[in-house]
Protein backbone atom coordinates (compact mmCIF):
# COMPACT_ATOMS: atom_id res chain seq x y z
CA UNK A 1 0.00 0.00 0.00
CA UNK A 2 1.15 3.36 -1.14
CA UNK A 3 3.16 5.59 2.01
CA UNK A 4 0.41 8.79 3.17
CA UNK A 5 1.76 12.06 2.42
CA UNK A 6 4.76 12.59 4.98
CA UNK A 7 5.56 16.43 3.91
CA UNK A 8 3.95 19.41 5.82
CA UNK A 9 2.79 21.90 2.83
CA UNK A 10 5.46 24.82 3.46
CA UNK A 11 3.09 27.72 2.39
CA UNK A 12 -0.84 26.82 3.63
CA UNK A 13 -3.93 28.53 2.04
CA UNK A 14 -3.69 31.92 3.66
CA UNK A 15 -5.33 34.77 2.42
CA UNK A 16 -1.47 36.18 0.97
CA UNK A 17 -0.86 32.24 -0.40
CA UNK A 18 -4.37 32.23 -2.31
CA UNK A 19 -3.60 36.07 -3.56
CA UNK A 20 -0.62 34.28 -5.83
CA UNK A 21 -2.91 31.43 -6.55
CA UNK A 22 -5.88 32.44 -7.85
CA UNK A 23 -3.35 34.71 -10.59
CA UNK A 24 -2.39 31.41 -11.83
CA UNK A 25 -4.39 30.08 -15.16
CA UNK A 26 -3.70 27.78 -17.80
CA UNK A 27 -2.11 29.96 -20.07
CA UNK A 28 0.41 31.48 -17.63
CA UNK A 29 0.88 27.99 -15.56
CA UNK A 30 0.50 25.32 -18.29
CA UNK A 31 1.11 26.34 -21.04
CA UNK A 32 3.24 23.78 -22.27
CA UNK A 33 0.37 21.39 -22.12
CA UNK A 34 -2.02 23.23 -24.11
CA UNK A 35 -1.28 22.13 -27.29
CA UNK A 36 -1.96 18.60 -25.83
CA UNK A 37 -5.58 18.92 -24.92
CA UNK A 38 -8.35 17.75 -27.24
CA UNK A 39 -12.28 18.88 -26.33
CA UNK A 40 -13.53 15.27 -25.16
CA UNK A 41 -10.89 14.68 -22.55
CA UNK A 42 -10.82 13.61 -19.37
CA UNK A 43 -8.64 15.37 -16.88
CA UNK A 44 -7.06 14.94 -13.23
CA UNK A 45 -5.47 18.34 -11.62
CA UNK A 46 -3.82 16.74 -9.37
CA UNK A 47 -3.46 19.69 -6.10
CA UNK A 48 -5.85 22.02 -7.53
CA UNK A 49 -6.07 24.26 -4.80
CA UNK A 50 -9.18 27.27 -5.15
CA UNK A 51 -9.26 25.81 -9.17
CA UNK A 52 -8.50 28.68 -11.36
CA UNK A 53 -6.31 26.40 -14.30
CA UNK A 54 -9.04 23.20 -12.93
CA UNK A 55 -11.49 25.75 -14.66
CA UNK A 56 -10.11 26.39 -17.30
CA UNK A 57 -9.08 22.95 -18.35
CA UNK A 58 -12.72 22.56 -17.89
CA UNK A 59 -13.60 25.42 -19.99
CA UNK A 60 -11.40 23.19 -22.94
CA UNK A 61 -13.07 20.16 -23.19
CA UNK A 62 -16.44 20.83 -22.99
CA UNK A 63 -17.04 17.15 -24.26
CA UNK A 64 -15.32 15.82 -21.32
CA UNK A 65 -14.66 15.68 -17.76
CA UNK A 66 -12.18 17.49 -15.61
CA UNK A 67 -11.29 16.43 -11.61
CA UNK A 68 -9.74 18.13 -9.36
CA UNK A 69 -7.62 16.53 -6.42
CA UNK A 70 -6.72 18.19 -3.16
CA UNK A 71 -5.09 17.26 0.11
CA UNK A 72 -6.38 20.21 2.07
CA UNK A 73 -10.18 20.41 2.20
CA UNK A 74 -10.42 23.64 3.54
CA UNK A 75 -9.32 25.25 0.21
CA UNK A 76 -12.22 23.42 -2.26
CA UNK A 77 -15.32 25.63 -1.43
CA UNK A 78 -13.19 28.49 -3.60
CA UNK A 79 -12.94 25.66 -5.87
CA UNK A 80 -16.46 25.03 -6.22
CA UNK A 81 -17.43 28.95 -6.51
CA UNK A 82 -15.06 29.57 -9.57
CA UNK A 83 -16.25 26.67 -11.05
CA UNK A 84 -20.28 27.67 -10.36
CA UNK A 85 -18.83 31.41 -11.22
CA UNK A 86 -18.12 30.19 -14.89
CA UNK A 87 -21.17 28.17 -15.20
CA UNK A 88 -18.87 25.25 -15.38
CA UNK A 89 -20.72 21.68 -15.08
CA UNK A 90 -18.11 19.59 -16.88
CA UNK A 91 -15.81 19.79 -13.06
CA UNK A 92 -16.10 18.33 -10.03
CA UNK A 93 -13.61 18.23 -6.91
CA UNK A 94 -12.19 15.29 -4.24
CA UNK A 95 -10.01 15.31 -1.58
CA UNK A 96 -7.25 12.83 -2.12
CA UNK A 97 -3.41 11.77 -1.63
CA UNK A 98 -1.22 11.87 -4.61
CA UNK A 99 0.59 8.88 -3.24
CA UNK A 100 -2.28 6.98 -2.98
CA UNK A 101 -5.04 8.41 -5.85
CA UNK A 102 -8.61 6.92 -5.30
CA UNK A 103 -8.48 6.03 -8.71
CA UNK A 104 -8.09 2.88 -10.96
CA UNK A 105 -5.63 2.25 -13.54
CA UNK A 106 -6.06 3.73 -17.29
CA UNK A 107 -8.96 6.53 -16.05
CA UNK A 108 -7.52 9.97 -17.42
CA UNK A 109 -6.78 11.14 -20.61
CA UNK A 110 -4.37 13.28 -18.73
CA UNK A 111 -2.88 13.38 -15.43
CA UNK A 112 -1.65 17.30 -14.85
CA UNK A 113 0.23 18.99 -11.55
CA UNK A 114 1.33 22.29 -11.07
CA UNK A 115 3.47 23.19 -8.28
CA UNK A 116 2.95 19.77 -6.20
CA UNK A 117 6.29 17.80 -6.47
CA UNK A 118 7.92 20.13 -4.64
CA UNK A 119 5.85 19.81 -1.60
CA UNK A 120 5.41 16.47 -1.51
CA UNK A 121 6.96 13.37 0.65
CA UNK A 122 7.95 11.37 -1.90
CA UNK A 123 7.69 12.86 -5.52
CA UNK A 124 8.69 9.67 -7.51
CA UNK A 125 5.71 7.73 -5.88
CA UNK A 126 3.51 10.60 -7.19
CA UNK A 127 4.28 10.46 -10.36
CA UNK A 128 4.27 6.46 -10.20
CA UNK A 129 0.31 7.07 -9.16
CA UNK A 130 0.08 10.03 -11.76
CA UNK A 131 1.17 7.18 -14.29
CA UNK A 132 -0.81 4.73 -13.37
CA UNK A 133 -3.80 6.24 -13.55
CA UNK A 134 -3.31 7.70 -17.07
CA UNK A 135 -4.46 6.06 -19.94
CA UNK A 136 -2.46 3.92 -22.15
CA UNK A 137 -1.62 6.45 -24.53
CA UNK A 138 -2.06 9.33 -22.10
CA UNK A 139 0.10 12.37 -20.67
CA UNK A 140 0.68 12.91 -17.40
CA UNK A 141 2.12 16.52 -17.02
CA UNK A 142 3.93 18.49 -14.36
CA UNK A 143 5.49 22.01 -14.01
CA UNK A 144 7.42 23.18 -10.87
CA UNK A 145 9.09 26.31 -10.23
CA UNK A 146 13.19 26.20 -8.72
CA UNK A 147 13.61 28.32 -5.80
CA UNK A 148 17.46 28.52 -6.30
CA UNK A 149 16.73 29.60 -9.90
CA UNK A 150 14.79 32.38 -8.70
CA UNK A 151 16.66 35.94 -9.52
CA UNK A 152 15.76 39.45 -9.15
CA UNK A 153 16.53 42.48 -9.19
CA UNK A 154 17.79 45.36 -7.49
CA UNK A 155 19.79 43.09 -5.04
CA UNK A 156 18.08 44.77 -1.60
CA UNK A 157 20.15 43.84 1.59
CA UNK A 158 18.38 41.32 2.93
CA UNK A 159 16.24 39.07 -0.23
CA UNK A 160 19.12 36.61 0.07
CA UNK A 161 18.24 35.70 3.20
CA UNK A 162 14.68 35.22 2.75
CA UNK A 163 16.10 32.87 0.04
CA UNK A 164 17.94 30.95 2.66
CA UNK A 165 15.35 30.74 5.36
CA UNK A 166 13.02 29.31 2.70
CA UNK A 167 14.97 26.46 1.22
CA UNK A 168 15.61 25.71 5.14
CA UNK A 169 12.21 25.51 6.14
CA UNK A 170 10.64 23.47 2.91
CA UNK A 171 13.35 20.80 3.43
CA UNK A 172 12.67 20.96 7.63
CA UNK A 173 8.72 20.43 5.80
CA UNK A 174 9.74 17.22 4.12
CA UNK A 175 9.59 19.41 0.40
CA UNK A 176 12.56 19.37 -2.71
CA UNK A 177 12.00 23.41 -2.81
CA UNK A 178 14.05 23.33 -5.88
CA UNK A 179 11.58 20.50 -7.72
CA UNK A 180 12.01 21.99 -11.06
CA UNK A 181 15.54 20.73 -11.95
CA UNK A 182 14.81 17.37 -10.56
CA UNK A 183 11.44 16.52 -12.99
CA UNK A 184 13.01 14.86 -15.41
CA UNK A 185 15.17 12.52 -13.09
CA UNK A 186 12.04 11.67 -10.96
CA UNK A 187 10.02 10.66 -13.77
CA UNK A 188 12.44 8.16 -15.28
CA UNK A 189 12.67 6.67 -11.52
CA UNK A 190 8.80 6.24 -11.83
CA UNK A 191 9.35 4.60 -14.53
CA UNK A 192 8.72 6.66 -17.85
CA UNK A 193 11.46 6.08 -20.44
CA UNK A 194 13.38 8.56 -21.28
CA UNK A 195 12.04 8.94 -25.19
CA UNK A 196 8.66 9.26 -23.71
CA UNK A 197 9.65 12.80 -22.00
CA UNK A 198 9.90 16.14 -22.97
CA UNK A 199 11.73 18.28 -20.73
CA UNK A 200 11.15 21.77 -21.12
CA UNK A 201 11.72 25.23 -18.80
CA UNK A 202 9.65 28.17 -19.21
CA UNK A 203 9.32 31.62 -16.62
CA UNK A 204 7.60 33.69 -14.45
CA UNK A 205 8.33 37.73 -14.68
CA UNK A 206 7.00 40.35 -12.74
CA UNK A 207 8.56 43.73 -14.14
CA UNK A 208 5.67 46.02 -14.01
CA UNK A 209 5.24 48.26 -11.34
CA UNK A 210 2.08 46.66 -10.52
CA UNK A 211 3.62 43.48 -10.61
CA UNK A 212 6.61 44.23 -8.38
CA UNK A 213 3.71 45.77 -5.99
CA UNK A 214 1.46 42.79 -6.01
CA UNK A 215 4.15 40.22 -5.51
CA UNK A 216 6.19 42.00 -2.93
CA UNK A 217 3.14 42.81 -1.12
CA UNK A 218 2.05 39.39 -0.98
CA UNK A 219 5.41 37.57 0.26
CA UNK A 220 5.84 40.30 2.43
CA UNK A 221 2.42 39.68 4.29
CA UNK A 222 3.14 35.70 3.88
CA UNK A 223 5.70 35.76 5.67
CA UNK A 224 4.53 36.69 8.76
CA UNK A 225 1.39 35.61 8.55
CA UNK A 226 0.96 32.10 6.76
CA UNK A 227 2.06 28.52 7.51
CA UNK A 228 5.67 29.59 6.33
CA UNK A 229 5.77 31.91 9.24
CA UNK A 230 4.49 29.26 11.63
CA UNK A 231 6.76 26.36 10.82
CA UNK A 232 9.64 28.21 10.14
CA UNK A 233 9.30 29.47 14.74
CA UNK A 234 8.22 26.55 15.48
CA UNK A 235 10.80 24.51 13.76
CA UNK A 236 13.16 26.77 15.49
CA UNK A 237 14.77 28.15 12.02
CA UNK A 238 14.27 31.44 12.57
CA UNK A 239 12.15 34.21 15.15
CA UNK A 240 9.41 36.20 14.68
CA UNK A 241 11.47 39.59 15.06
CA UNK A 242 13.75 38.29 11.71
CA UNK A 243 10.38 37.33 10.00
CA UNK A 244 9.30 41.08 10.47
CA UNK A 245 12.36 42.64 9.38
CA UNK A 246 12.31 40.28 6.20
CA UNK A 247 8.76 41.22 5.44
CA UNK A 248 9.90 45.21 5.46
CA UNK A 249 13.06 43.47 3.14
CA UNK A 250 10.66 42.29 0.61
CA UNK A 251 8.33 45.87 0.92
CA UNK A 252 11.70 47.62 0.32
CA UNK A 253 12.75 46.00 -2.53
CA UNK A 254 9.09 46.56 -3.75
CA UNK A 255 9.56 50.29 -3.35
CA UNK A 256 12.73 49.99 -6.03
CA UNK A 257 12.41 51.50 -9.86
CA UNK A 258 13.03 49.15 -12.07
CA UNK A 259 12.22 45.96 -9.96
CA UNK A 260 11.96 42.88 -11.95
CA UNK A 261 11.77 39.07 -10.57
CA UNK A 262 12.07 36.29 -12.58
CA UNK A 263 11.04 32.46 -11.67
CA UNK A 264 12.42 29.65 -13.53
CA UNK A 265 10.08 26.28 -13.95
CA UNK A 266 11.00 22.75 -15.10
CA UNK A 267 8.42 21.18 -17.04
CA UNK A 268 7.64 17.82 -18.22
CA UNK A 269 5.21 15.68 -20.39
CA UNK A 270 5.74 12.46 -20.11
CA UNK A 271 3.21 9.39 -22.74
CA UNK A 272 2.10 6.75 -20.88
CA UNK A 273 2.68 4.01 -23.61
CA UNK A 274 -0.15 2.60 -24.93
CA UNK A 275 -0.21 -0.89 -24.62
CA UNK A 276 -3.37 -2.08 -22.75
CA UNK A 277 -7.45 -1.26 -23.66
CA UNK A 278 -8.56 0.91 -20.94
CA UNK A 279 -11.24 -1.28 -20.22
CA UNK A 280 -8.80 -4.51 -19.00
CA UNK A 281 -7.11 -2.03 -16.68
CA UNK A 282 -10.58 -1.28 -14.84
CA UNK A 283 -10.61 -3.55 -11.86
CA UNK A 284 -13.89 -5.73 -10.26
CA UNK A 285 -14.27 -3.17 -7.21
CA UNK A 286 -14.08 0.39 -7.86
CA UNK A 287 -12.97 2.64 -4.75
CA UNK A 288 -15.66 4.94 -3.63
CA UNK A 289 -13.58 8.10 -5.39
CA UNK A 290 -13.89 5.96 -8.27
CA UNK A 291 -17.39 4.75 -7.70
CA UNK A 292 -18.29 8.90 -7.63
CA UNK A 293 -16.53 9.61 -10.49
CA UNK A 294 -18.53 7.07 -12.58
CA UNK A 295 -21.65 8.72 -11.34
CA UNK A 296 -20.56 11.93 -12.79
CA UNK A 297 -20.01 10.30 -15.85
CA UNK A 298 -23.17 9.21 -15.91
CA UNK A 299 -24.78 12.81 -15.60
CA UNK A 300 -25.59 12.45 -11.34
CA UNK A 301 -24.11 15.70 -9.20
CA UNK A 302 -22.11 13.72 -6.64
CA UNK A 303 -20.13 17.02 -5.11
CA UNK A 304 -17.49 16.77 -2.59
CA UNK A 305 -16.80 13.06 -0.75
CA UNK A 306 -16.01 13.71 2.97
CA UNK A 307 -12.67 13.91 4.25
CA UNK A 308 -12.84 10.57 6.18
CA UNK A 309 -14.74 8.49 3.26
Amino acid sequence: MAQAESAVYTHGHHESVLRSHTWRTAGNSAAYLLPSILPHMHILDVGCGPGTITADFAAMVPEGLVTGLEHAPEVLEQARSTAAARALDNIRFFVGDVHALGFPDGTFDIVHAHQVLQHVGDPVQALREMRRVAKPGGIVAVRDSDYEGMIWYPDVDGMDDWAKLYQLVARSNGGEPNAGRHLLAWARQAGFDREDITSTASTWCYNTPQEQAWWSSLWADRIVASSFAQTAVAGGHTTEQELARIAKVWRRWGEQEDGWFAILHGEILCRVPATLPHEDLVPESPTTEYSRYLSFVDGEDIGIHDEDE
